[in-house]
């Protein structure tokens, strides 16, 4: 049988706010040595603690038969994307109260009602431990009509409410992220959002 790869140290290698840059030293499937580069959200006392905490949550929300999408530049490609609310976690924050405050400073919304929260989910692990709980819901409220007021100097982002026709044609034609594009599919599919097999919970 193939032997599993065995990380045996690590070094970090750069430090800025968000994101940490480390090197990886394992031991391979042929038993030879392997060097990897990943990115993470934190600081790590030793390379067991490597992927096991959540940085933060994803919402995939709607409101009368519309799925919530947030059309953003990134930085990272360059581009244009359609992704879901998302965003940090603060100290001292549940996953709810996140989610909550991410949706308020992106989109203006308030959370209605959480149907499931998923547990946490990798976004790119061949790049980053980074990972996310995906928090499904209602929302209510208005939009702001144009790009968010609430959110960095650095970030560009503008919300909107999608029918399942407007969802299939924005993937007919436009770039996303892939959690976003997954979501995306299944409600332009007819997939209905709230039949998490989670409690209810009104907020």
């Amino acid at each position: 049988m193939k032997k599993i790869p065995v990380l045996n140290s690590m070094e970090k290698t750069r430090d800025t706010r968000f994101l940490k840059n480390y090197t990886l030293n394992y031991t391979n499937a042929e038993g030879g040595e392997k060097i990897y580069e990943t990115v993470s959200n934190f600081d790590y006392d030793s390379p067991e603690e490597l992927g096991e905490r959540a940085s933060g949550v994803v919402i995939v929300g709607w409101k009368d038969g519309r799925l919530l999408l947030c059309r953003e530049f990134r930085m990272g490609v360059n581009h244009f994307v359609y992704n879901m609310p998302a965003g940090h976690i603060d100290q001292g924050e549940n996953v709810e109260e996140c989610a909550a405050r991410e949706l308020f400073e992106e989109t203006g919304l308030s959370l209605s009602k959480v149907y499931q929260v998923l547990p946490p989910s990798y976004a790119s692990p061949d790049l980053s431990d980074s990972s996310a709980w995906v928090v499904f819901a209602e929302v209510d409220g208005e939009l702001p009509g144009g790009v968010s007021e609430h959110t960095e100097a650095d970030e560009w982002i503008h919300p909107g409410l999608y029918s399942r026709e407007e969802v299939a044609e924005l993937l007919r034609e436009e770039r996303f992220s892939g959690r976003a594009q997954m979501a995306a599919y299944f409600f332009a599919a007819g997939f209905p959002m709230n039949t998490g097999k989670l409690s209810e919970r009104h907020l």
